[in-house]
């Protein structure tokens, strides 16, 4: 029997509960209606509507630009799709960084707006005060480590993060932070396997991975590049389960051609 069919909802107590009877988490990314319906009818536990919806369903070059309001129509339209699964919700860049009464007031707007479940915000350190600040609301927050693609102007470069020993100690060292400050979950972004192992061991919160190797409590991945709908976009941890991208374009292609020379509709295609 498949573990989705067991689990009525899931919850960040559900989460906890596999990880320690040591079952990996799958997560996927979801931005709208039609797709969160597929992926949440198909089992998976965590939805995160992320802010990776600036690139896939915007086109932009990074995640910055992507807006609060905007955030929030997309996990509103995948909350009125999900029946079982948790829906995480990125808090946009600005609106938390440096200023925990704008974090929480923009977590709150989020919770209040589009009924999501939960927050998932990126860093350390720097940001364990919103963290606490948003929880004392109630509001439960997933924290993002390694790569964090809101800091990429920062870093300058989308490469592995934390290769060097003291990256690495930072990166032990925030995790431990977070997991103190009250997070129920933990995203680790493009660090050496061996480390993101290190890390989902030392912690009893959840561990999820995206090019974070195969010891970590889960993974995630953005569901447009696991289904091959974006091309271009290649990094090693990426596995795709179809190629859409093709699909797609043979099936349009198709449609034009029956279109043009009278095919579509058929006899049968009209009243």
């Amino acid at each position: 029997m498949s573990i989705h069919k067991e689990i009525k909802k899931v919850t960040t107590h559900v989460l906890q509960e596999l990880k320690q009877s040591g079952q990996k988490i799958s997560m996927l990314t979801a931005y709208d209606y039609s797709m969160a319906r597929i992926l949440d009818a198909a089992g998976v536990e965590v939805l995160l509507v992320g802010d990776s919806a600036s690139n896939v369903m915007a086109g932009h070059e990074t995640t910055l630009p992507i807006t609060l309001d905007q955030m929030i129509y997309h996990a509103a339209s995948v909350i009125r799709a999900v029946e079982r699964a948790l829906v995480v919700v990125d808090l946009p860049f600005g609106s938390y960084q440096g200023n925990t009464k704008g974090a929480l007031n923009s977590a709150i707007r989020i919770m209040k707006e589009a009924e999501a479940h939960a927050v998932k915000l990126e860093g350390g350190e720097e940001v364990v005060d919103s963290v606490k600040r948003i929880l004392t609301a109630g509001i439960p927050v997933m924290g993002h480590l390694g790569l964090t693609p809101q800091s990429i102007y920062k870093f300058g470069t989308y490469e592995v993060r934390a290769k060097e020993q003291a990256e690495a100690d930072k990166l032990k060292r925030d995790a431990k932070l977070l997991e103190e400050a009250g997070c129920f979950a933990l995203v680790l972004e493009k660090v050496p396997a061996k480390l993101a192992g290190e890390v989902a061991r030392s912690l009893q919160i959840p561990v999820i991975g995206i090019g974070a190797g195969s010891e970590v409590d889960g993974q995630v991945l953005v569901t447009h590049d696991m289904l091959g709908i974006t091309h271009e976009f290649k990094p090693r941890f990426l596995r795709r389960y179809l190629n859409l991208h093709e699909s797609i374009t043979a099936a349009v292609q198709q449609y034009i051609q029956d279109v043009k020379t009278g095919d579509f509709p058929n006899e049968k295609e009209q009243y």
